[in-house]
């Protein structure tokens, strides 16, 4: 899109824009004011900001296995994630399960839509059960149209590979029959059988309405569970963290925000004034899509939101650092804007393009806060790049068509000469490699003593003590008089605390005590509080992050890397690139690794948040100074391995104020983030600050190397080196 706005368009376009960041802000506003306040919020909120529904299940089946609890807890998970992606699931005693669901203040409601768990077969037309709820993976509602363009509702059976042969066997031997579907002794659903069935997929026809297939699809999907529940208590619980918790973090991204804005205007004058009014457009959209894709909000993601505001910076840097490139080369303002947005463009396209399969990945495949991770990542990748991309280039153009065409104004970008960075590889591979080496012994030194990592609640589980006070206290009570007291006894410096509405009841779930700690902890209570003895309940609870749902993380993970790593080699056409990049984002990895084994950061379900977010960062980061080496390699003829390095270090001097920054810009926001933050979020801000560090290091000083290594000894013409 050239320039072709004239003085009265570009007026005209820039009144638009200020009509239309007027009219966001205002919507925003709005939202933001109202979340966290009074029983209709505005943005879903997680259990940590707003509290929610626990709900206590007795499991009805005598001596569970541990096997069968795990299956259940799973299967409970997949179920509650249509409530929010933040619901956690986990097993309390040896016979109790828990479903804590945010954003929700009815605990009927939940019962009755949730359903109860009990037992569901299928069965044949004379009575016999030829199949249980435990061979159906999944049920979902859904609709199509049929031939004659009538919608049709339908409940799509996903069966278990034993599930599949049965039905299949079951199915080809009754076609034409009925074969009842059954939940705790009431028919359900009474399908007739068409055809054999045989693929391990079944659709249930002749709904209504979708209300009817989803009821029925629900009743299916809790019903496939290894074991029969019962409640046993359902609670409103209240948010783990006070209010202040909300506030500080709006007041970090407001003062980081103006911030950024300030250094983008210093650094790169009016196209910095362009990228502000961009980034400012960003922010109100990236809350706004949030609240209309009802996107369950936890401190976490609004850490997320403030991280990726800084991010956001980074389309915008490479545009700026084009048009000056090529204004420094003679060409006019105006030709320079026109050309730097189009070589900017595949930089920033595969950049976020292979930050996004990661996130579409992560979305699909993941659960609990990974999903959820997963869709505000989405949100911001793409927003970030159409702001970038089309809102900063129309503010841009209408600058310059109002009268703002000096070249002053713009910039130039300096002849420098290349800096010997590929040289040094050998000193920053054994940098790295120190580094990663003192977190390897870091984590035997402490699993010596039990734990590798300071793992929290999340995913080793603990004690969950529930205390009757004779009043109510506010969370910021809780926190400064009952925790540090808890934390005494304990030891443990991750104490989690909720408070049960419509009681004077606080929760502690600490890490697991032994019996002389719960006595020691009660007894405290007694003596301080005149709490009743007898009315203290403490109960074993397991992880919130179950076995399932880390090998899912971790799986999904997986699948991201070698995606990422196809689309790499796709687009550069050279498996060298796709690797050198992975190999520096599995440094990045374990640079922020070595971060929570030596500083014995609590290891929750933050760590898995911070971990997406460096992988997110660092392959972004990468596929920049990538581009810009396949760029100045075109129509070049690498004869030896001097071109090559030549290559490499031009490049990377190139994109070297870029990367600088971008971290600078996106630093900003984390650190402002831990600096004015409650401690949970402090845990959350200070591996993200080293993973931000490590990731930028990582991008220059390892990635081209790397590639520069594999170029010159792998393939089928390897590269002379003159100097060895």
């Amino acid at each position: 899109m050239k320039n072709k706005f004239n003085k009265g368009q570009g007026i005209a376009m820039l009144v638009v824009i200020a009509l239309i960041l007027g009219g966001l802000a205002y919507y925003t506003s709005i939202i933001l004011s109202s979340t966290g306040v009074g029983e209709d919020k505005s943005i879903k909120l997680g259990l940590d900001l707003a509290g929610g529904v626990s709900i206590t299940y007795q499991v009805e089946d005598d001596n569970p296995t541990a096997e069968q609890m795990s299956d259940t807890i799973y299967k409970l998970q997949k179920r509650v994630e249509s409530y929010s992606t933040e619901a956690s699931v986990y097993q309390e005693g040896d016979d109790r399960i828990t479903v804590e669901i945010p954003g929700v203040t009815d605990a009927n409601a939940i019962l009755e839509e949730l359903g109860k768990p009990g037992s569901l077969e299928f069965q044949t037309s004379d009575g016999n059960t030829f199949m249980t709820g435990d061979m159906v993976a999944d049920a979902q509602a859904t609709s199509y149209q049929n031939n004659m363009g009538n919608k049709e509702f339908i409940v799509e059976l996903t069966l278990t590979e034993e599930g599949a042969t049965v039905f299949g066997d079951v199915t080809s031997a009754n076609v034409g029959k009925n074969l009842p579907i059954v939940y705790d002794d009431q028919v359900i659903s009474n399908p007739t059988v068409n055809e054999a069935i045989t693929g391990g997929k079944a659709q249930i026809t002749g709904m209504e309405s979708y209300e009817q297939a989803e009821a029925l699809a629900s009743s299916i999907r809790i019903g496939s569970l290894s074991l029969q529940l019962s409640e046993l208590r359902s609670n409103v619980v209240g948010a783990q963290l006070g209010s202040a918790a909300i506030s500080s973090s709006l007041k970090a991204a407001a003062i980081g925000l103006a911030i950024v804005m300030l250094f983008m205007i210093i650094v790169y004058f009016v196209p910095g004034v362009a990228a502000s009014i961009a980034l400012a457009i960003y922010t109100c959209l990236v809350v706004a899509t949030i609240y209309l894709f009802e996107i369950t909000l936890t401190l976490p993601g609004i850490a997320g939101i403030i991280l990726s505001i800084g991010m956001a910076v980074d389309a915008n840097v490479i545009i700026f650092a084009r048009i000056r490139e090529e204004i420094a080369s003679g060409k006019s303002v105006g030709t320079s804007m026109d050309i730097g947005f189009k070589k900017a463009m595949s930089a920033i396209i595969d950049g976020n393009v292979t930050t996004l399969i990661a996130a579409a990945v992560l979305g699909l495949l993941g659960s609990g806060t990974v999903k959820g991770f997963a869709y505000t990542l989405a949100i911001g990748i793409i927003l970030s790049m159409f702001t970038a991309l089309f809102v900063t280039r129309i503010i841009l153009n209408a600058l310059f068509a109002v009268g703002l065409r000096a070249e002053k104004l713009y910039g130039r970008s300096k002849e420098r000469k290349p800096f010997r960075l590929v040289e040094h590889r050998g000193i920053f591979f054994a940098i790295s490699i120190v580094v990663i080496a003192a977190g390897f012994i870091g984590m035997g030194v402490h699993a010596s003593n039990g734990k590798a990592l300071n793992y929290s609640l999340d995913f080793i589980g603990g004690t969950s003590t529930t205390v009757p006070f004779d009043k109510s206290y506010t969370i910021e009570e809780i926190d400064a008089d009952m925790v540090p007291l808890v934390e005494a006894i304990t030891g443990d410096s991750d104490v989690q605390t909720t408070q049960v509405q419509g009681s004077n009841q606080v929760i502690f779930k600490t890490r697991n005590l032994t019996l002389d700690e719960r006595e020691q902890l009660n007894q405290t209570f007694v003596d301080k509080y005149g709490v009743d003895d007898k009315e203290i309940q403490s109960e074993s609870i397991s992880s919130t992050i179950s076995s399932e749902m880390r090998t899912d993380a971790l799986k999904a993970v997986l699948i991201a890397v070698i995606c990422m790593l196809i689309y790499i080699w796709f687009r550069f056409s050279d498996a060298r690139f796709a690797v050198s990049a992975i190999l520096a984002l599995v440094h990045d990895v374990l640079v922020v690794l070595t971060c929570y084994a030596l500083m014995r950061i609590s290891v929750g379900s933050t760590f898995i948040a911070c971990m997406l977010t460096i992988i997110g960062y660092s392959i972004n980061d990468t596929i920049v100074i990538f581009d810009r080496i396949r760029e100045n390699m075109k129509g070049i003829k690498v004869k030896d391995s001097n071109d090559l390095r030549e290559i490499a270090n031009k490049s990377l001097t190139q994109t070297l104020s870029r990367s600088i920054n971008t971290s600078i810009t996106t630093f900003i926001m984390v650190f402002m983030l831990w600096l004015l933050g409650v401690a949970t979020i402090r845990d959350f801000s200070l591996p993200l600050m080293v993973g931000l560090i490590s990731g930028s290091y990582s991008s220059v000083c390892i990635a081209t190397q790397l590639w520069f290594v594999f170029k010159r000894k792998i393939g089928k013409h390897k590269i002379a080196d003159p100097q060895n």
